[in-house]
């Protein structure tokens, strides 16, 4: 399975199972991990959740392939009802704590979705990116809001409207991480740090969680709302269009056409 979630001790964990396509995630995996995070959410013996990927990457972000091919929902389904759009909200959501353990690289959504986590742990060799404007597409699920407000406009604004690639030590700088570890101890480190919290109290646990994500929690999912909107926009205009068809075509893109 390219998703493997499990229970144990009061922590669910949910991991990034498909090595060969360097974790790239699926529409169904995406549901997968929307699924999973409801079922604990609903499980009173799960206290605390996980996530995490392989030793030599996290995720990949999209499948860029699935991503295209699936980038139009049903007939009557709106965009923003995607499972993407469900894992995210599940994830934003969560009442329980939530921890991750991040080796290797972290590319887009992979990079996004740990700003909604709770503890993030870093291995020495993780790089992370949001590379939405490269691919002519804008941020997502408020990672314009969040990113701004753990580290400040400029800093943010560079990866944003880059997108290059940056480090676990300016990822911590940045307000984005909670510590760097060696490699060989991250998710050792991640799984003690998770067993900490399913070993406190379950309600001082998540009344802290509700109190610290209160003041900001309208804003986000209205910032969610509108990029998801333009998002869904910009994905069917001819700078994503160059963007993605010079992605395959394995070139650099021209978008100097587009105004």
């Amino acid at each position: 399975m390219d998703i493997l979630s499990s229970k144990a001790n009061g922590i669910l964990t949910i991991e990034f199972n498909r090595l060969e396509r360097k974790n790239a995630i699926t529409t169904v995996m995406y549901q997968a991990m929307a699924d999973a995070i409801k079922d604990g959410e609903q499980d009173a013996s799960v206290r605390a959740i996980l996530i995490t990927g392989k030793p030599e990457i996290f995720t990949a972000g999209n499948d860029l392939d699935d991503f295209l091919k699936t980038s139009k929902p049903a007939e009557g389904a709106a965009f923003t009802d995607r499972p993407v759009f469900q894992f995210m909200r599940a994830l934003s959501g969560a009442s329980k704590p939530v921890v991750a353990a991040v080796s290797g690289a972290a590319i887009g959504i992979g990079t996004t979705l740990l700003m909604h986590c709770d503890l993030v742990y870093a291995a020495d060799n993780a790089k992370f990116s949001v590379p939405f404007a490269q691919l002519g597409l804008c941020p997502e699920f408020a990672s314009s809001l969040l990113m701004t407000q753990a580290a400040g406009h400029a800093r943010a604004a560079e990866k944003l409207m880059l997108g290059e690639p940056f480090l676990a030590q300016e990822a911590y700088d940045m307000g984005i991480v909670s510590k760097v570890l060696p490699a060989a101890d991250v998710l050792a480190y991640a799984q003690g740090q998770a067993a900490k919290l399913a070993a406190l109290p379950a309600t001082s646990i998540r009344n802290t969680k509700r109190l610290m994500k209160a003041g900001r929690a309208s804003e986000v999912q209205a910032v969610i709302e509108t990029e998801g909107q333009l998002f869904g926009q910009m994905l069917l205009a001819p700078e994503a269009k160059e963007a993605f068809t010079a992605f395959f075509e394995k070139r650099k893109p021209n978008f100097s056409q587009f105004n």
